[in-house]
């Protein structure tokens, strides 16, 4: 029958079509965020996070289960932004950012290893030109963060802030950026956001002198600054795409984020998308020719 077979083969057609588009635009996804919890750290004299159960149980007035829960929290603590006017009075409050400054393409600074000989490391212009003799010029509008290693060591107060006295911040070591690094990001590629896997965008030791020159330089240009991001291990250095969909809280000065990346995943990684999206892969040339042969089969 003409048409059957016409049938037939236009849903074959269809299924190899639609596979092959499925496992091409299957991208990896990051969560770089920590959970909120009662561990999640904060700046000195910030109140704690209260998470209070208001109801939880069988709820006889609809019939099903329910869950109501109430919390509270500093806007930055854990993972967060701070928004613009956190330092700069004037500037964008949280729910005035603009959302297309709340992603853009990844640019991970790998400073784990300066770190290991001192805590004290700030970002400087010449990692970031080391980067780029790697990967090429940034391109406009990133969201560039700082892999220090140092979530690793979250939410232990001790290791993040470098110090035991946990209430005292001048007392703490821990890495960040260089003023001058941030504000060649600005002047010279136009950043979206800049981030941090520590609890400040200015090292730890910037509470002695109390200027906190990159919160201001942020501040004052309108850029977003991030703080607390986690897994940043598992994103590439270059070729990812990051998401800062924070709280969009009226008035805030920051708020608590759920950080991500996406990238295209890569041949070597092994997760089903990538097996079948590597044009040299065995296993794809197994699966396209078995439908083929199924269609030629069914005609």
């Amino acid at each position: 029958n003409h048409n059957k077979m016409a049938v037939f083969l236009n849903l074959c057609v269809f299924f190899l079509t639609a596979s092959i588009a499925l496992v091409q635009a299957a991208p990896r996804i990051v969560d770089l965020s920590h959970r909120q919890d009662g561990n999640s750290l904060t700046w000195p004299g910030n109140p704690s996070y209260n998470f209070t159960q208001l109801f939880r149980g069988f709820a006889e007035l609809y019939g099903f289960w329910y869950e109501n829960n109430h919390f509270a929290m500093p806007e930055h603590m854990g993972t967060h932004i701070d928004a613009p006017v956190h330092t700069t009075q004037g500037m964008w409050k949280t729910d005035q950012i603009p959302i297309e400054k709340l992603y853009g393409p990844g640019v991970i600074i790998n400073v784990k290893e300066k770190v290991k000989s001192n805590p004290d490391y700030r970002v400087t212009v010449e990692d970031l030109m080391m980067w780029e003799k790697k990967f090429g010029e940034m391109p406009r509008h990133a969201i560039a963060i700082m892999n220090s290693g140092w979530s690793d060591k979250y939410p232990n107060k001790t290791q993040i802030f470098g110090s035991t006295q946990h209430d005292n911040a001048s007392s703490f070591h821990f890495p960040s950026w260089h003023v001058d690094a941030v504000t060649w990001l600005i002047n010279k590629r136009q950043i979206n956001a800049v981030g941090v896997d520590t609890p400040s965008t200015d090292f730890g030791q910037a509470s002695v002198s109390a200027s906190f020159p990159c919160h201001t330089t942020l501040g004052r240009n309108n850029v977003v600054g991030i703080e607390y991001v986690a897994n940043l291990d598992k994103v590439p250095e270059n070729g990812s795409t990051i998401y800062v969909p924070v709280l969009k809280l009226f008035d805030g000065s920051g708020g608590p984020a759920r950080v991500f990346a996406t990238y295209d995943d890569e041949p070597n990684k092994t997760n089903a998308a990538a097996i079948l999206a590597n044009p040299t892969s065995l296993f794809r040339f197994a699966i396209y020719f078995s439908m083929i042969l199924l269609c030629e089969i069914g005609l």
